[in-house]
């Protein structure tokens, strides 16, 4: 389970930075490095970016605590919350680039089949 939440917490990162990545090329490198008093507004990608974060966040937070709740309770069915974890991770490695690709489908499913993994993680539970 702890390698999950460790690989969760980086996509999460990665996802974190993405956006501005997408804003050097906009605003320039220097614009980037100094601090700026208003942010430009966001091109395509760089919106799908902030949203498709922000999609993370909301999700992060449910599976950091099933997760927890899955190393500390007792009597916890151990595989199967790590496989909604690993199920999780999956959906949203898939989420991310479906998100800035605008593929509507696909996008929707991986959303779906994570949080079938939250709910597997939480059944594990009881």
């Amino acid at each position: 389970m702890l390698t999950w939440i460790l690989l969760v917490l980086i996509l999460y990162y990665a996802g974190l930075f993405l956006p501005s990545m997408f804003l050097i090329p906009q605003i320039g490198v220097g614009a980037y490095l100094g601090s700026r008093d208003g942010d430009p507004s966001p091109v395509t990608i760089h919106a799908r970016a902030q949203r498709a974060h922000r999609n993370f966040q909301e999700n992060l937070a449910p599976f950091v605590v099933l997760a927890t709740l899955a190393l500390v309770l007792p009597d916890v069915k151990v595989e199967q919350a790590t496989l909604g974890a690993t199920v999780f991770f999956f959906a949203r490695l898939v989420y991310l680039p479906t998100y800035l690709m605008a593929v509507p489908v696909i996008r929707s499913a991986a959303y779906t089949v994570g949080f079938v993994g939250l709910i597997l993680m939480g059944l594990a539970l009881m």
